[in-house]
């Protein structure tokens, strides 16, 4: 079972404490430090689903030189402010990685194993993009 702590600090800033007592400081914009309590949403999908991708493609012995995973977020205008889009955009580098071997990757990621986005995917849409990112060169290959 997950759990997690709130604790209010002053103006608008709090602490978030995870069980196993990591933390991180959330707050308004307005504050100049911490993290906005929506974009941690967009924070808690791509670090779950990045978990997923970096077992997964271990498991096939593909040995990852970098993953970066960017999340855009589309909220309605009116409060409460929700996400109906999401967007991510994994940029994966890799030894003997394969466009199919990441597309799987990802895959397996949404449609099995990142509890965050199988959560979310009941009120927002979730898309995704891959960039493989090849070893040598520096332009990168698009997958779609």
């Amino acid at each position: 079972m997950g759990t997690a702590t709130v604790r209010w600090l002053s103006g608008k800033k709090f602490i978030g404490t995870d069980s196993t007592n990591h933390s991180v400081v959330i707050s308004t914009p307005d504050e100049g430090v911490g993290m906005k309590p929506s974009e941690l949403l967009l924070v808690a999908l791509a670090s779950c689903t990045a978990v997923d991708v970096v077992e997964i493609l271990h498991k096939k012995r593909i040995v990852l030189t970098g993953l970066e995973i960017s999340a855009t977020g589309e909220q309605q205008a009116d409060p409460p402010w929700t996400f109906r889009k999401i967007h991510l955009v994994y940029r994966v580098r890799g030894k003997g990685l394969t466009v199919e071997a990441a597309e799987m990757a990802v895959r397996l990621s949404e449609e099995k194993y990142c509890s965050v986005a199988s959560t979310v995917r009941g009120v927002a849409e979730i898309t995704t993009e891959i960039v493989i990112l090849p070893e040598e060169e520096t332009e990168p290959v698009l997958a779609v």
